[in-house]
């Protein structure tokens, strides 16, 4: 009889969330969350002048996120950026987001941004040369 209302005490839904773009969603309860560590290209009129963009496909980088986040997210929040957006490792079941978009090729793994690289230690794609900046 307690280990199921242990059980409830320690689960959280999944939650909703609406992909902004390949690197960042919005959710009800938290607003924008940046996925960790990563940048994914920026659609053109969105990388500000000066600033070196990730290369490819911001239309797939989206679609990807979208599809990987479809069914719902767990939020795990490390921190909050200049912005005011919570930075997170957010997963759909046991899929890391951020490795996921790594790996498909539709985001660079950016060690300056993966605070005390939380992400290079859960993600062998994060470290690969091609894949980061």
């Amino acid at each position: 009889m307690i280990l199921p209302i242990l059980l409830l005490s320690i689960w959280t839904p999944p939650t909703t969330c609406t992909v902004i773009d390949g690197d960042t969603l919005r959710c009800a309860e938290i607003g924008r969350v940046r996925l960790l560590g990563i940048d994914a290209p920026e659609m053109p009129s969105h990388c500000r002048k000066g600033r070196t963009c990730a290369p490819g496909d911001p239309v797939a980088s989206k679609k990807a996120l979208e599809k990987l986040a479809a069914r719902g997210v767990t939020i795990s929040p490390v921190t909050r950026d200049r912005y005011g957006r919570t930075i997170a490792q957010v997963y759909a079941g046991d899929k890391n987001l951020a490795c996921e978009q790594v790996r498909r090729g539709v985001a660079v793994y950016m060690p300056k941004w993966d605070n005390g690289g939380r992400l290079a230690k859960e993600c062998r794609y994060a470290g690969s040369p091609q894949r980061s900046r």
